[in-house]
């Protein structure tokens, strides 16, 4: 299922691949998310009968993790980037953000053990690279990966729920701010919140939004690259 060994070439040639289901698990998963899918519903994509799907696949829990490492490798390693470790860092961040818009159902996937397929391990090796030599030990160069892929993951998932919650709902977050702006001037009295008042209208006024996950995905990434900075620089 990892794709590592070729088929048997012996033999009348199969109907349906691995590759071929898990592209089809994909594009349900893009277009509906991981709740519209099914064995029957990629059955049904590929117009053969839902047993003919575990001939090539135990069953869902593992074609979902296949599905994960076959995205991974869409990602890009960084060690063409040029500028050292935080250039370095920076694109992986970026690749993860943008892999999450790609691919939403990501977010929908608890991974606490995720599956060890080519693709993840081959990830984890060239982020490591990207700060390998710097000063760091093994165990802050695994933490600060996995910190920058946290904050990847968690500004994405920020993102992607707004993105959502535009189409569940019709509205744009322009829209929903002008229509919800008149009721929170009379229930938020700037003399009992100076401070909230005065900011939450700066931010308002500046998004059209009640949040602007772009720019708070830019300002972010730069903290946490400032933070390790002074991490390397002690060394």
């Amino acid at each position: 299922m990892w794709g590592v060994q070729e088929r048997p070439k012996r033999g009348p040639k199969p109907r349906l691949t691995v590759d071929g289901i898990v592209r089809t698990a994909i594009g349900v998963a893009d277009a509906e998310g991981l709740d519209a899918l099914s064995m029957r519903r990629i059955a049904d994509d590929l117009g053969v009968a839902t047993m003919s799907i575990y001939t090539y696949v135990p069953g869902k829990a593992e074609l979902i993790d296949v599905m994960l490492d076959r995205v991974l490798g869409e990602l890009t390693p960084p060690d063409g980037v040029p500028g050292g470790w935080r250039p370095r860092l920076e694109h992986i961040a970026r690749d993860n953000w943008a892999l999450y818009h790609r691919h939403p159902w990501l977010l929908q996937i608890v991974a606490a053990r995720p599956p060890m397929g080519p693709n993840m391990i081959a990830k984890y090796e060239y982020e490591l690279r990207a700060v390998e030599g710097v000063g760091l030990t093994d165990l802050e160069m695994d933490a600060v990966v996995a910190l920058v892929n946290g904050f990847a993951e968690s500004a994405a998932r920020v993102s992607v729920n707004a993105v959502e919650a535009e189409r569940r709902s019709g509205m744009t977050d322009e829209q929903w701010w002008r229509a919800t702006a008149p009721l929170l001037e009379k229930l938020m009295d700037p003399a009992d919140y100076p401070i909230g008042s005065r900011v939450g209208t700066a931010a308002g006024q500046e998004y059209n939004a009640m949040i602007a996950p772009g720019r708070a995905f830019e300002f972010g990434l730069r903290r946490v690259l400032d933070g390790i900075e002074v991490l390397i620089a002690s060394r």
